[in-house]
């Protein structure tokens, strides 16, 4: 368990619909789809697991950065994000986004089974595809570029569509039967 803190957030409209952008002492936090007004209650939830937090502030200080690298990654002028974060999860889920940040190029897919493989757990499959699930950093943490062993197109916590979106905007190969 985190200490007590406050959670800084603010919205940044894009493409594939508004983003809520969530910001610790520590550094970025989660970026979530949809509006603060949408997201507060699973936010709150959230917010108490990892920060035994009852509050949280919006002020777009410290989340200018991070609009600013994304707003550019929408545009097709960036293909990295340098902005720090910090990841709350379990060992094995910070594994599993670790390797989607390190093994997932821009314009680049892999399979739930390569990334399974990536982290030395080759039977793990289903559990990759549990924690890619609940990756708190949509698109900064690469799990759109996660796709079935066959090439299709599979789950996303954002919807097929933004994936779809996400992906050819970095034109990466995708089937989309």
């Amino acid at each position: 368990m985190g200490k007590r803190t406050v959670l800084r957030y603010d919205e940044l409209v894009t493409p594939i619909g508004p983003l809520t952008i969530l910001a610790s002492g520590e550094g970025l936090c989660r970026i979530d789809f949809g509006e603060m007004r949408d997201l507060k209650s699973s936010l709150q939830r959230w917010s108490k697991r990892y920060y035994l937090c009852t509050e949280m502030v919006q002020d777009a200080a410290p989340i200018e950065e991070v609009k600013r690298q994304l707003t550019e990654y929408f545009a097709g002028e960036r293909k990295e994000f340098t902005t720090d974060f910090h990841l709350n999860g379990t060992p094995f889920e910070k594994k599993v986004w670790k390797a989607l940040l390190e093994k997932v190029p821009y314009g680049e897919t892999r399979s739930y089974k390569d990334i399974a493989k990536a982290i030395q757990a080759p039977k793990a499959i289903r559990a990759v595809g549990g924690a890619i699930n609940k990756n708190p950093l949509s698109i900064l943490v690469p799990c759109h570029r996660i796709i079935g062993s066959n090439g299709s197109l599979v789950g996303y916590n954002g919807g097929m569509e933004k994936k779809k979106t996400l992906l050819e905007l970095e034109k990466a190969p995708i089937d989309v039967r």
